[in-house]
């Protein structure tokens, strides 16, 4: 079981914050979507202890701080130990986004981002995404960027078109797709040619991380392998143009069987 103070989570540059106990405890009240809380070292006493069981309660991650962090980020609004990330965008549950496809007609399109580390790979990624057509996108709670304000100036507006799923595991929410008859492709180094892949059913493309690529388990749980073939010296493609040929294929694939 994990502990309820994440040491590892990454900060974000963005400054899209609320900061002091009362408004923070307002915004859990909100119901507005968070993303994560951030609390000083040391410092969970009093109404934090409250904040943070709230956050605990809500699956919320929670991240210790140092004052100096804080302070950084608060460009000097009083912090008393304490903010949160309010997110950018609304989250939906992933039958939000199959419901989507089934009003339009179509065979869902899904993107699922194992992780997804840079806010400027993310937003672009998303950009791709509403120009190929894709009815949603999951990403996971913890280990990858939420939707910030990097993310939505990247996407150059497309998130007001894509509807997030944001989820606490990605392997569950693949099994979960998959009982529901849709098809996963990893796109990963070692498989087969994306081009010679039929994308005409209902099916979810999975994106690894900057640096690791596509995690171990959701490989051994997706349906197929898929890659992009390299003919130069570079060995592969930064995750947001690798995401930006293979959607676009699969955009064309279904445009002409729909």
């Amino acid at each position: 079981m994990k502990n309820e103070i994440d040491h590892h989570q990454s900060e974000p540059e963005d400054k899209g914050l609320v900061f002091g106990r009362n408004a923070v405890a307002e915004l859990l009240k909100s119901g507005r979507t968070v993303d994560k809380i951030y609390i000083q070292s040391g410092k969970r006493d009093g109404s934090a202890v409250k904040i943070v069981a709230e956050a605990r309660s809500s699956s919320i991650p929670v991240v210790e701080a140092s004052k100096k962090k804080l302070d950084e980020m608060a460009c000097g609004v009083i912090h008393q130990g304490i903010a949160a990330a309010a997110s950018a965008v609304d989250y939906v549950d992933i039958d939000h986004i199959l419901e989507i496809a089934k009003e339009k007609g179509e065979k869902p399109f899904i993107v699922i981002c194992d992780s997804i580390n840079d806010p400027h790979n993310l937003g672009a990624i998303i950009r791709t995404a509403d120009a190929a057509g894709v009815h949603g996108i999951i990403i996971p709670k913890r280990g990858g960027s939420g939707i910030t304000p990097t993310v939505v100036k990247a996407s150059a507006g497309a998130v007001a078109h894509i509807a997030f799923a944001k989820v606490s595991n990605i392997v569950a929410a693949i099994e979960e797709l998959k009982k529901k008859g849709i098809w996963i492709y990893a796109l990963e180094a070692g498989g087969k040619a994306y081009y010679k892949e039929k994308f005409d059913s209902p099916s979810a493309f999975v994106l690894g991380s900057e640096g690791e690529g596509v995690s171990r388990l959701i490989k051994e749980r997706s349906d197929f392998i898929i890659s992009i073939p390299m003919y130069g010296k570079v060995t592969s493609l930064n995750v947001s143009a690798a995401t930006a040929v293979v959607l676009m294929e699969a955009a064309k694939q279904k445009n002409e069987t729909e």
